[in-house]
């Protein structure tokens, strides 16, 4: 993996999120010759230099994906870009689903053409598990994201421009989500709140989920959609192994305030689209190709080192993947 990112000037765009920071953090034990880091927030990143210390070269860039000017600029002689900037809560994007479009998609469609512009090498988009069947506006939009990075790169297959992407489910105490909000909530009223006990979903490491993208981008060859194996969990385990690890002996309650707008019970890593796609896979992750012949393109003879094709996954969900002793190990 290290001959991947050696030498080389990587952008990381919501560099200064939970999963763009650690992708800073991971990428520079790989010595790249240098890593720009893009986002709209000065403080993230003056916190985010604080954290990394001397390092010469990483340069904080203040942007956003919806400005294709400024993205141009930071894509200048640039080889590898990992897109992590979103709006990523499914509550708020529910409420602006105007400005998801803004950021989402056009945000990503910016990403994308500046990178053919610069000739970037190799770009690898974050997506999540919410697009697969999407029955909210956060899974619609990072559908749409998907599509937009694979088609184009298809399409345009003679370009030196590889798209791939990288699908995941919950990051264990990214920011916002339920582990923090859980602690902040036991800590204040003694009181957390379970929007629906029989609710499952996956959840992973930051750590691992970030591991796993860099090798997903080492093993890229362009129109793929890598899908990370992960363990699930019911919310109401969740909220008991979280208060017997955080809060033990103390008496806080745990209340249940029904699904919000944009929630299903169970997530799937695989939609009803993909089962036309082939499907290959290891013990970590799966690889989904692009749909057989698309613009007259053949993929049957593609491999990946280590990998098996497999039949189509089509029940893969979180209902189906409960391990509540791995899930305590990232908590």
């Amino acid at each position: 993996m290290k001959n991947k990112f050696k030498n080389k000037i990587i952008l990381v765009t919501g560099g200064t999120g939970t999963i763009g920071s650690e992708l800073v953090t991971q990428l520079l034990k790989y010595e790249p010759r240098q890593i720009r880091v893009y986002s709209r927030n000065e403080t993230s990143q003056y916190y985010l230099r604080e954290k990394l210390g001397a390092n010469s070269n990483v340069r904080m860039l203040i942007g956003d994906v919806r400005d294709k000017s400024r993205l141009e600029f930071a894509m200048e002689g640039v080889d590898i870009v990992f897109h992590a900037a979103a709006m990523k809560h499914v509550s708020a994007c529910e409420y602006n689903p105007q400005e998801v479009i803004k950021t989402n998609i056009l945000g990503s469609q910016n990403v994308l053409e500046a990178a053919l512009d610069k000739k970037v090498r190799l770009v690898v988009a974050i997506s999540t598990d919410k697009v697969a069947d999407p029955v909210n506006i956060l899974g619609v939009s990072k559908l749409m994201m998907e599509k937009l990075f694979i088609n184009t790169g298809l399409i345009l297959s003679n370009r030196q421009t590889k798209f791939t992407c990288v699908r995941f489910g919950n990051v264990s105490w990214s920011n916002g989500s339920v582990l923090p909000t859980w602690k902040k909530q036991a800590g204040g009223k003694g009181v957390i709140k379970v929007t629906d006990k029989n609710m499952t979903r996956f959840m992973m490491s930051i750590e691992n989920a970030v591991g796993l993208i860099l090798r997903a981008a080492e093993l890229a060859q362009g129109g793929e959609v890598f899908i990370l194996r992960m363990s699930s969990i019911k919310l109401a385990d969740l909220a008991n192994i979280f208060l017997e690890k955080y809060f033990p002996g103390e008496k806080i309650k745990v209340e249940e305030v029904g699904n919000r707008g944009g929630e299903k019970t169970h997530e799937h890593l695989f939609g009803p689209t993909d089962s036309a796609r082939e499907v290959w896979a290891d013990d970590k992750m799966f690889v989904l190709l692009p749909a057989a012949d698309i613009y007259g393109l053949k993929y049957s003879k593609r491999r990946y080192k280590n990998f098996k094709r497999v039949s189509f996954p089509k029940d893969y969900s979180s209902e189906g993947q409960l391990d509540i002793d791995k899930i305590k190990e990232i908590i």
